[in-house]
């Protein structure tokens, strides 16, 4: 299986072709949606990387998939600029999943 990138700028998709993963950049909402129609049809493509950016811009089609597809995995990615989750986010994601905190 392969991993495919659906990035919003050209520093991502470049770092990612230099290790092997295959992308296309969208930064409009359409263009979104066409890459991740092409990607859900090719059987070979395990794991979609969607940069954080695109993800907190279009949540409506991330959840779509998520939820329509079991397949191919989507995970969101910080791209060059960092991460927009908080410095604790591991923390507390497992505070909220078990119920203590630690």
């Amino acid at each position: 299986m392969r991993m495919y990138l659906i990035s919003d700028n050209t520093d991502t998709l470049t770092g990612m072709r230099l290790a092997g993963v295959d992308g296309v950049i969208a930064n409009e909402k359409e263009t979104l949606e066409k890459a991740l129609n092409e990607v859900l049809k090719d059987k070979n493509i395990g794991i979609i990387l969607l940069t954080e950016a695109l993800g907190k811009k279009y949540p409506e089609l991330v959840k779509t998939v998520r939820t329509e597809h079991k397949k191919p995995l989507l995970i969101e990615i910080p791209d060059r600029h960092g991460t927009g989750r908080r410095p604790d986010f591991i923390t507390a994601y497992v505070n909220d999943a078990i119920g203590l905190k630690l």
